[in-house]
């Protein structure tokens, strides 16, 4: 069609056609010898947007936060796969807003709202096994936390993005981006997300074989926890001793290390977040599998599974399938 317009074989009479030519060409009708158009549709879908935009207000801002809220305490019962599809609606209809918003007063409070979603839903796509999009939720939670100029959420984003690099044995460049998200939190976060920083380093060098700077950054962690660990700027943190210990024992259990059991046994009754509740499983099932306790590692994993199932969880499906028991006692 466009050869032979410009060849003078056919007249380009439809609207729909004019539209392409535009876009092509970056011109107007006029520019392209076409009658004129009062209504440019391109310029008229982008009026909208920027009038879309002009409705955000402060109440807006609260209710896509009220959202996510909502969304969070949900996933902490019944698990985030059936709730990631609504959430990506969800960051959508925010990203339009934010892109369009003119207003700036609006702008980062808006994009405080866009960091929690993204994090929460990268943190689903990851228990979804969706680690392309894990990521890139995470890339756009980025974004968010240097549009609301703060290092305390860009900080929690980029530690939490390094848990997909540990997934998928990145482990020198996860454990290097969880140093890094420490080093811009300090002196500027609250000490609840620098005990949780401190934990999640801690997690990534365990991963890495890493005994000592492990169980270094865990006693830090320990240290900074504050004694209320509820913090209104950090709504996405849930962060206690018992949540702790229950990660300090995920990581000893990576490491081999019997005290995991310990650790793992004293938390597993007051977790009541179901993904982790299911992580607490399957590190019991490693836990007892390298004290070469093969009845115990079968019993964990065997409730890991089914919980792991009823959630959705293919992070945890994939790591039972890696577990190895070990022998059988002899007869």
């Amino acid at each position: 069609m466009l050869s032979r317009w410009e060849n003078g074989h056919d007249e380009v009479a439809t609207p729909e056609y004019q539209r392409l030519f535009r876009e092509i060409y970056g011109c107007t009708n006029t520019e392209l010898g076409f009658p004129a158009d009062p209504v440019d549709e391109t310029t008229a879908a982008f009026r909208e947007h920027l009038r879309v935009a002009r409705t955000v207000d402060a109440e807006t801002v609260e209710l896509f936060r009220r959202q996510v809220d909502t969304t969070r305490h949900l996933d902490r019962k019944v698990g985030g796969v059936p709730l990631l599809d609504a959430l990506n609606r969800h960051i959508a209809e925010i990203q339009n807003r934010l892109a369009y918003a003119t207003v700036h007063r609006h702008r980062e409070p808006l994009a405080v709202v866009l960091t929690d979603a993204s994090t929460l839903a990268g943190w689903e796509a990851l228990d979804r096994g969706s680690l392309d999009q894990a990521y890139r939720h995470h890339e756009v939670a980025k974004a968010g936390a240097r549009e609301a100029s703060s290092p305390t959420l860009l900080a929690h984003a980029i530690a939490q993005q390094a848990s997909i690099l540990l997934d998928v044995g990145q482990t020198a460049e996860a454990v290097e981006m969880l140093g890094y998200a420490r080093s811009i939190a300090e002196g500027h976060a609250p000490r609840l997300l620098l005990s949780w920083l401190a934990a999640a380093h801690g997690e990534g060098l365990a991963i890495a074989g890493d005994r000592s700077g492990a169980l270094r950054a865990f006693d830090q962690a320990d240290v900074l926890l504050p004694a209320e660990t509820t913090h209104r700027a950090l709504p996405f943190l849930a962060l206690n001793v018992v949540h702790l210990t229950r990660w300090r024992g995920s990581a000893l259990s990576r490491l081999g290390d019997p005290e995991a059991v310990h650790d793992l046994t004293r938390s597993l009754t007051g977790t009541t977040f179901v993904r982790a509740r299911a992580v607490m499983l399957v590190d019991l099932a490693y836990a007892h599998a390298a004290t070469g306790d093969r009845d115990a590692a079968q019993h964990y994993a065997r409730e890991a599974r089914r919980l792991a199932s009823q959630i959705g969880s293919d992070r945890q499906g994939r790591r039972l399938a890696n577990l190895e028991l070990p022998g059988a006692p002899r007869q």
